[in-house]
């Protein structure tokens, strides 16, 4: 399985950038695709999630600024980032696993966490300046 992103780039405050993330070599129905970002010295943060039942998760820090989508044809994720602001440089990576994005703990859910990911991609990154 592999993953490659793209569409990183550097960009003024304000500005929107579109990532991309093909990912060959899975065949499976089931899966989750999740964006996720690592600025330096902090650690990896959730950014979005899409699984396979068509259910979709941004995190707060992003909400109304962060849209994931993907093109099962193209075999293709995609991250709309909109009104980007400087602490949202960070290295963008996306994530397959097999299993859903939810995950069942005792009587609630939650949604799959970094850890809990199998295959990631190499990263693009995302510089936002004032």
């Amino acid at each position: 399985v592999h993953l490659v992103e793209s569409g990183g780039g550097s960009v003024q405050s304000g500005g929107s950038l579109r990532l991309s993330c093909v990912v060959s070599g899975y065949t499976y129905s089931t899966y989750c695709l999740g964006w996720f970002r690592q600025a330096p010295g902090q650690p990896r943060e959730r950014v979005a999630d899409i699984g396979d039942d068509g259910s979709t998760s941004v995190a707060e820090s992003v909400k109304d600024r962060a849209t994931i989508s993907q093109d099962s044809a193209k075999n293709t994720l995609y991250l709309q980032m909109n009104s980007l602001k400087p602490e949202d440089t960070a290295v963008y990576f996306c994530a397959l696993d097999g299993g859903g994005c939810w995950i069942q703990v005792g009587p609630s859910r939650r949604r799959r966490g970094s850890h809990e990911y199998n295959w990631w991609g190499q990263g693009t990154q995302v510089t936002v300046s004032n």
